[in-house]
């Protein structure tokens, strides 16, 4: 059965049926103890086979009716599980951001925009919000999943852990595009292992900085082999492959911890450094196309739109491509408003009961 070669595959040993009664566990708050998240790892895999099962449905564009309606149930199940159970997907965004198809903006949205029960997510709209000073951003984030092993062939890992510690061999970085292109039917990247790639360079570069006592800034991201991986993919990919390798970075974007605060970082240090206005407005589109969909959105997304967008040093407004035409402008211009007006009862644009979209995206 293709759901259950599916699951082996996710790393789940159970079956689609057997599993079919644990999903129903998650749907009241009563099992949310130790216990029952022991669960958590197979409620994930039926989550993964799920969305992969609506990927294939959402290729074209043209959506037949069973498939709007399994996106909009998708999206209510997700909207309950951020209400009741964020910690789970706080736990799994990776794998479910790895299955989830480009187009399905919201979706990933609702997942990113979970934080534990515990935190109080300090209001991205506050002036002169000192990001670095927070409690929680130089925490590391739980991910419980080995993304690290998605990195294959081993040759490519091994070469990949000796470039970041000696930028050796030196030929890694230009060989880079080639281990990233895919030989499957339909795309040209193979996109959990761009997904693995990013995030584990990251955490590797954020290890890196904490062990010389210092925190992720745009001048101590800099100057890194971490850095020339990220800036080599900005320039050397493709329109396609930029994209998805930006997606991969804004992923991360998600609720004070130490991967937002690096990433964050990151996107606005590429976007500095671009040396070519692509880069930016696709840097830009990106995050655009995160914001425009209903609320919520994820608290890192916010955060480093608003700088982008304040900061003088990265001239945003002086882009050719923000006044390309009037409606362009205008779009910019009133996302800008929406992302800079607080708005009343707006914790940080988590506006669950918002979130129910009528469209695909």
């Amino acid at each position: 059965m293709y759901r259950d070669s599916t699951l082996r595959r996710l790393g789940c040993p159970h079956t689609y049926a057997t599993q079919q009664s644990c999903v129903t566990q998650v749907a009241s708050r009563e099992h949310y103890n130790v216990a029952h998240q022991r669960n958590f790892p197979v409620h994930s895999c039926v989550g993964q086979v799920a969305v992969e099962d609506l990927a294939k449905s959402s290729r074209n564009a043209d959506l037949t009716k069973p498939t709007q309606m399994l996106y909009k149930g998708t999206l209510r199940v997700l909207l309950v599980l951020l209400h009741d159970f964020p910690e789970f997907l706080c736990d799994y965004h990776y794998g479910f951001c790895d299955v989830i198809p480009p187009n399905c903006v919201q979706m990933r949205n609702l997942i990113l925009s979970a934080f534990p029960r515990n935190m109080r997510l300090p209001d991205p709209f506050t002036p002169n919000l000192k990001v670095d000073m927070l409690t929680d951003i130089s925490l590391p984030p739980r991910i419980l999943i080995n993304f690290a092993s998605k990195i294959q062939p081993a040759q490519f890992k091994k070469d990949l852990d000796s470039y970041l510690k000696s930028r050796s061999p030196v030929t890694f970085v230009s060989d880079l595009r080639s281990y990233l292109q895919s030989s499957e039917p339909g795309t040209r990247y193979n996109i959990q292992l761009m997904n693995a790639l990013v995030l584990y360079v990251g955490t590797q570069a954020i290890q890196f900085i904490h062990s010389k006592s210092l925190t992720p800034s745009m001048s101590t991201i800099a100057h890194s082999a971490h850095m020339d991986i990220f800036q080599n993919l900005a320039v050397a990919l493709d329109t396609e492959g930029r994209y998805l390798f930006l997606t991969a970075i804004a992923n991360q974007l998600r609720y004070p911890n130490s991967h937002t605060h690096y990433f964050s970082c990151t996107l606005l240090y590429l976007f500095a450094e671009a040396n070519t206005e692509a880069i930016q407005e696709q840097i830009t589109r990106v995050l655009l196309e995160r914001l425009i969909v209903n609320r919520p959105h994820p608290w890192g997304l916010l955060i480093t739109f608003i700088e982008l967008i304040k900061n003088p040093q990265f001239k945003f407004w002086n882009h050719e491509f923000v006044h390309c035409a009037p409606e362009i402008e205008k779009l910019f211009e009133s996302v800008a408003r929406s992302c800079m007006q607080p708005k009343q009862n707006q914790q940080a644009s988590t506006g669950l009961r918002e979130s129910d979209s009528n469209e695909m995206h």
